[in-house]
């Protein structure tokens, strides 16, 4: 392991208060959100939508790594230069995901186990060799009755400790993502309890397999109510920084709903004590959470806390970063430049948000 190598890739990927935009999606998901809007779902199609997202002006000002699928990594723009190169050239670090999908938790039902350990040594050391120097690894947990189970815990601490464990020997920083879905009825308080549960177990499993924390990202979930969870009847202020944002709640989704200020303390009462100090960094994952919304929750937060963190506190999003600009893309030559200010401007957002400057006047 070069320890220094490791702990460098770290301090690179969250200097300055950028953060990393996840661009992993596979290709069926991918060709999922094509069909949504009528997009081909076709290699060329995603290529084109991938060159639209590398080549936007200026991404480098808030994006310090883009986490890429294999397809992506391995593509090139239509003149042929290859995407990592157009990378390297805005200041952008390249990274990669490297589990193959959470699939059924043999004997518990409802539960998921991420793959992909089989053969990973040999993939990491070929991805490290063509130019990444970080991975990705994401493991899901649902919350409902008895769920998620003890089995189901340890089962995906173990496999991202590993997982951790042979990033580091290759030299790839290992981004750890593990995620409480929002999916269900849960409270606040219950998606506290479970996600607490869940980052105690990662860290058990990282020591255990003698992962470098010194060496890792952390990319979690924010602490959320279930999308079906009650609904409030009433309209109410939700505080963000210093602007107000006001909510009919009967419109919105309940994860929508929850109080910018009460997620945001939350959440971090819920990392204090569960991740050690010596964590470099914190990037969460946005989640399915709507683009202005997952901002304003990561403002709050380095809004009151940024002066006691032990960590840095940015962002790993994909949807609330690209889906503004795949909206208006839709696919569509002539609409390349329009798609790529607005991807530029949602970056820009949650690098705001990462200051804790970030404004709903902003959006």
């Amino acid at each position: 392991m070069n320890a220094q190598l490791l702990i460098e890739t770290a301090q690179k990927l969250l200097a300055n208060d950028k953060g990393l935009l996840a661009m992993d999606e596979s290709n069926p998901t991918c060709n999922q959100r094509f069909a949504k809007l009528g997009i081909p779902q076709t290699v060329e199609a995603r290529r084109d939508y991938r060159e639209l997202i590398v080549t936007t002006p200026g991404l480098g000002e808030s994006i310090s790594g883009v986490i890429l699928y294999d397809e992506t990594f391995r593509q090139t723009k239509r003149d042929g230069t290859p995407f990592l190169q157009v990378l390297a050239a805005a200041g952008i670090l390249p990274g990669i995901k490297v589990d193959t999908g959470a699939k059924d938790l043999a004997a518990h039902p409802g539960e998921k186990i991420t793959e992909g350990l089989d053969g990973l040594r040999e993939r990491l050391q070929a991805y490290f060799q063509m130019g990444a120097r970080f991975a990705k690894w994401r493991a899901v947990l649902a919350i409902g009755d008895g769920r998620p189970s003890r089995s189901c815990l340890e089962a995906n601490a173990h496999a991202l400790a590993r997982y951790a464990a042979l990033c580091q020997e290759a030299g790839l920083l290992p981004i750890i993502e593990a995620e409480v879905l929002m999916t269900g009825s849960h409270t606040l308080e219950r998606c506290r309890q479970v996600t607490e549960e869940v980052l105690r177990n990662v860290f058990i499993q990282l020591n255990c397999q003698r992962v470098l924390l010194e060496g890792i990202i952390l990319k979690p979930n924010m602490v959320l109510p279930g999308l079906s969870s009650a609904r409030p009847q009433e309209v109410k202020e939700v505080a963000a920084g210093e602007q107000q944002y006001q909510v009919r709640l009967i419109d919105r989704r309940p994860d929508e709903i929850a109080d910018v200020s009460e997620v945001a303390d939350v959440t971090m009462k819920s990392l204090w004590r569960t991740v050690p100090a010596v964590v470099p960094g914190i990037a969460f994952l946005s989640g399915g959470q709507p683009a202005e919304l997952a901002s304003a929750r990561l403002n709050m937060m380095n809004h009151r806390f940024r002066a006691q963190l032990p960590w840095a506190l940015t962002f790993s999003f994909s949807r609330a970063i690209q889906q503004p600009a795949l909206d208006i893309w839709l696919g569509q030559e002539a609409n390349v430049v329009a798609a790529q200010k607005v991807l530029r401007h949602r970056a820009d957002c949650n690098r705001a948000a990462c200051r804790g400057e970030y404004t709903a006047a902003m959006a």
